[in-house]
């Protein structure tokens, strides 16, 4: 196949989101943060000692994700002590939900220990384990992933060519 063949090569990659979620999204703790509000862990000292992370860096990825209005920081104050902040999800940040669950499958199938995933998400109603899925604006599940391609949206701007 010849680039002239590939479509994708047709359209800019300037204005991608993809490109623009990662340049939020992609630094390594990330995730690991995220993880950690969602799992309940709201607090730096709790965030960075639960996980790891170094306390620059968790601090930097903290005052990016409440930049970017993923999270949102929340006073508090323990008896006698000074006010601190703790980190809550805004509903942008609920959006990334489903992409936690989906690295978290990824992971579940391909990097976990042999007696398996050391986390679940469950469903609070029925206990089942949720998974993620591509469903499509009409409805149905798509279970192939090659039945779901890539094509220009309505933000697509052609490529400029250089002579």
């Amino acid at each position: 196949m010849t680039t002239t063949e590939i479509p994708a090569l047709a359209w800019s990659t300037d204005n991608c989101t993809v490109g623009r979620a990662m340049a939020i999204l992609g630094e390594r703790w990330t995730f690991v943060v995220l993880r950690e509000v969602i799992n309940g862990v709201r607090r730096f000292e709790d965030i960075r000692s639960h996980s790891g992370i170094p306390r620059q860096v968790l601090s930097d990825r903290l005052a990016l994700l409440v930049e970017h209005g993923i999270l949102t920081r929340v006073p508090y104050r323990a008896e006698g002590k000074r006010e601190r902040h703790e980190y809550r999800l805004t509903p942008k940040g609920f959006d990334l939900y489903p992409v936690l669950v989906a690295i978290a499958d990824w992971g579940a199938r391909y990097l976990a220990d042999p007696a398996g995933p050391p986390v679940e998400v469950a469903h609070r109603d029925c206990g089942a384990v949720v998974h993620a899925e591509m469903v499509c604006e009409e409805g149905h599940v798509i279970v192939e992933r090659r039945d779901a391609a890539p094509r220009p949206g309505p933000g697509a701007v052609p490529v400029r060519r250089h002579a």
